[in-house]
């Protein structure tokens, strides 16, 4: 029953509701690309604030004919204030009970900036990164897991090894998408990949920066393989990571097309 704006009570049919003769489940329905503020707690104490995507989905038994896509934007808007690993597994949560689903699965994908202070004269800048939170609960159990983008210089170890002077250099694109067993800050994953590439990036540089960042990465150069080697070498030393998979894609900065590799492992097997 519903009260109209004339305060005449009207009988509004729940279409979704209805029951369907296919007798299909489907594993995913809900709302995708919904754009949302959000506040995210950061390593130093404070709070940045954001703008997020969000992709929202539940599971529908084989017997319903529709979801109440309208649940899932109230909840969201309930947790306006603060997202974190904790709310975000109280998001799942909330989603499948109200929506009376036995699983549920939430990505939330943002800008998060990190200050950085340039190696030499120590100027502060922010760089960006791209992070997303993804969480799936089944049958009440919920799963969070973290990926972050990450980009670096790379420098060709070939390259300087038959150059008589100089070495192609690349920025890189590393992506790590790791399932958690104890929390962990964002800050601690890029720092985790930034130490293992020929040199990391940073937002702004002056003239002593620059001839840093150009010798470090000639100092310590990285074929694509070395790059995701060394970064699941961390991984696998940090015991708050149960899975993983790490990918690095080098644009060539000598060829039209990029160098790729990817490497995938779960810690428990």
């Amino acid at each position: 029953m519903s009260a109209t704006a004339s305060g005449v009570v009207s009988t509004i049919p729940d279409t979704q509701n209805k029951e369907d003769t296919r007798q299909i489940p489907i594993d995913k329905v809900g709302i995708k690309g919904i754009k949302h503020p959000v506040r995210v707690l950061d390593r130093s104490g404070g709070e940045q604030h954001t703008i997020a995507d969000f992709n929202m989905y539940v599971n529908l038994p084989h017997n319903f004919k529709g979801t109440h896509m309208s649940r899932f934007v109230e909840i969201l808007n309930e947790y306006e204030r603060e997202i974190s690993v904790k709310s975000f597994n109280d998001i799942l949560e909330k989603m499948a009970e109200r929506l009376e689903a036995d699983s549920g699965h939430v990505e939330m994908t943002f800008p998060y900036f990190v200050k950085k202070a340039a190696p030499v004269t120590a100027v502060e800048s922010l760089l960006d990164y791209q992070v997303c939170f993804r969480g799936e609960i089944i049958d009440k159990v919920a799963r969070t897991d973290v990926r972050v983008l990450v980009p670096v210089t790379s420098l060709c170890p070939c390259s300087k090894s038959i150059s008589e002077y100089g070495a192609h250099n690349q920025r890189s694109h590393i992506i790590v998408h790791v399932e958690l067993k104890d929390f962990i800050w964002v800050e601690e994953l890029i720092e985790m990949v930034e130490k293992q590439a020929s040199c990391q990036l940073y937002g702004l540089l002056k003239r002593p920066d620059e001839k840093f960042v150009t010798e470090e990465a000639y100092d310590n150069p990285k074929f694509v393989e070395d790059l995701v080697r060394d970064i699941a070498t961390e991984l696998n030393n940090d015991d708050r990571i149960v899975a993983y998979t790490v990918e690095s894609e080098n644009f060539e900065s000598i060829h039209n097309h990029s160098a790729y590799a990817y490497i995938e492992k779960d810690k428990r097997k």
